[in-house]
């Protein structure tokens, strides 16, 4: 019997089989997991080329370090996207395959903003992988929709904070952040879809 907390799972705990893309994004964090995964992706010949993105929370005003992997934390980063990029560089990601969009302070500027580095670079993106944290996947999706429409996306998350669609609901701790994605979901997209509204 299905039980009330798989229809959150369901929702967001998107994770898609990776098909061939014109690009890898990366939205930007302090967990080099969703890199080292990104990288992995890339290695394995899904995409040529990887769009990272993030200057720092804007709740926090500046990047306080890499939370993991162990060996990044603390080192000292300006921004996400040169930690996020230092990661891919590590584990053999050549720099030059690697574009930073180094302005947005949160996942819907992580979308905006990497919507207007592609238009800059005349990058035409008509299918792309998204590399994230696995209870992040279901915002990062609908934002990276919303922002390229005529985008096929397919999200290819890594497991952060040790959370995963099967161990979620055990511990209180993973409750209140999966939760709390559900609440985001609703409250940030309620002006959007307003705004689209009034369009």
């Amino acid at each position: 019997m299905k039980n009330f907390y798989d229809n959150i799972t369901d929702f967001i705990f998107v994770d898609n089989d990776p098909v061939l893309s014109d690009l890898i994004f990366i939205p930007g964090g302090s967990y080099g997991e969703i890199a080292l995964h990104g990288a992995e992706l890339y290695k394995r010949g899904f995409a040529e080329r990887i769009m990272v993105s993030g200057k720092f929370s804007v709740l926090k005003g500046k990047f306080e370090g890499a939370e993991s992997p162990e060996a990044y934390c603390g080192m000292e980063f300006p921004t996400e996207s040169q930690f996020l990029s230092r990661v891919l560089q590590d584990v053999g990601v050549a720099e030059e395959v690697i574009y930073m969009e180094e302005e947005a302070t949160f996942t819907y500027e992580n979308a905006i903003y990497c919507r207007k580095l592609t238009e800059k670079l005349g990058l035409q993106v008509n299918r792309a992988i998204i590399s994230c944290q696995a209870y992040h996947a279901r915002r990062c999706l609908m934002y990276y929709q919303l922002l390229f429409p005529e985008t096929e996306f397919y999200v290819c998350p890594a497991q952060t904070r040790g959370i995963n669609r099967n161990n979620w609901f055990l511990e209180e701790k993973k409750i209140d952040l999966v939760l709390e994605e559900v609440e985001r979901c609703g409250r940030q997209f309620h002006k959007i879809m307003h705004d689209l509204i009034e369009e």
